[in-house]
């Protein structure tokens, strides 16, 4: 007897009949952790699902077998958050209420991250933004030209490492530089972030995608992230094997291409694995802690530790160590002035979330009192109603 096949034929033009194997939930990164989070749900009636797509109405989750759906957040999810970083993002692992033709899907649950992605929300908001929940790789795609910026790279990095997932760099469009060029970048790159594997490739030629694939296998996510222009759609488009994205020409003159992911997307790719697709990013901004800064820049925080003065100020201090160390090479300048940039940064940072904390507990304290007034006026109104003094 054949073997029963579980999945769907389609027809695709040019290729003809295929045959689509059904997706298990372990390809798309079930673990046994999820498994044991799910466990007081399942006998819910609820169903395990990934999100993949966010837009400012609903999500799309995909299920077991591969089935796309829409659905919606109930409302003890949006009240229980406490700040919009709580809330469901794209890569989580929810469990839905699936409804019909005339009722919407309803996430019920959100279970646990194992990682979590995230930046500064840009602009002046003290809150972090997720780019992309349960990523196993980040992968940041840039240039050996314009787009070359060590000191952005130390950023990207330092958000990494605080996500929990690997670091990958692509040196991207390598037919463009000389391999001296591209050599002298590789290098630099790894120098930040000696865990981090650095590939050159060029995504106009499919130059360098065997690498890329190799950090891919079934139930594993990448987040590829970059500026926009330097080629992440086109090397999203060639992994996953169609033009499932639109992209133009690029710009002879600033080497830019005009097109730009529009929206954050989990895509399951036919080779295995999943990737998450980003909108270009312009502000890299911190959203982390003091020590989380110091791990990613321990060359600085061991030189800070043997300053003569616990309280030096890194400037015209006596016996400053850091000061010394690059009046004699031994450190980058440019290095300890993004690490003094972070610091304030994230200084400023911690100022606006105090304040915006401060703001929260007044505003609750006054609702408390309004509510506390309000209740006062009835029972009040009640006795009146009664004829009690």
């Amino acid at each position: 007897m054949p073997p029963i096949l579980d999945g769907k034929f389609s027809i695709t033009e040019g290729k003809g009949i295929t045959f689509q194997p059904r997706m298990t939930l372990k390809e798309l990164g079930w673990t046994p952790e999820l498994e044991a989070a799910f466990a007081p749900h399942a006998g819910k009636g609820l169903v395990p699902a990934r999100l993949i797509r966010e837009t400012s109405i609903n999500f799309s989750a995909i299920l077991e077998g591969g089935d796309e759906i829409h659905c919606i957040l109930c409302g003890r999810l949006w009240n229980a958050a406490a700040i919009d970083s709580d809330l469901p993002a794209v890569g989580d692992w929810v469990a839905i209420e699936e409804g019909d033709e005339n009722t919407p899907s309803i996430i019920r649950v959100q279970l646990p991250r194992r990682t979590v992605f995230s930046r500064k929300m840009p602009g002046n908001s003290s809150q972090a933004q997720v780019i992309g929940a349960n990523i196993d790789v980040v992968t940041v795609v840039t240039d050996a030209g314009s787009d070359y910026n060590l000191r952005r790279m130390e950023r990207y990095f330092t958000l990494i490492n605080r996500s929990g997932a690997k670091a990958v760099v692509l040196l991207n469009k390598s037919d463009l530089f000389t391999k001296e060029e591209l050599k002298t970048a590789a290098a630099e790159i790894s120098a930040l972030s000696p865990d981090a594997t650095v590939h050159i490739t060029s995504a106009l030629k499919g130059e360098g995608l065997k690498a890329i694939r190799s950090h891919l296998g079934k139930g594993i996510t990448m987040c590829i992230v970059g500026s926009s222009g330097v080629g992440k759609s086109t090397l999203v488009n060639q992994l996953y094997g169609d033009e499932w994205q639109w992209t133009s020409e690029v710009n002879e003159t600033t080497g830019k291409g005009r097109h730009t992911t529009t929206c954050r997307e989990l895509v399951p790719l036919d080779s295995g694995g999943m990737l998450i697709d980003n909108p270009g990013m312009r502000e890299i901004q911190m959203w982390m802690d003091e020590n989380i800064l110091r791990a990613s820049f321990e060359d600085v925080a061991d030189l800070a530790s043997q300053c003569k003065f616990a309280d030096c100020s890194h400037g015209t201090d006596k016996g400053c160590a850091i000061r010394e160390a690059v009046e004699s090479g031994k450190l980058d300048p440019a290095r300890y002035e993004s690490f003094l940039n972070l610091d304030e940064e994230i200084a400023a940072l911690q100022k606006r979330a105090k304040k915006r904390q401060m703001a929260t507990e007044r505003w609750h304290k006054r609702n408390h009192r309004v509510k506390a007034r309000n209740l006062d006026d009835r029972i009040q109104l009640e006795k009146d109603l009664r004829g009690e003094i």
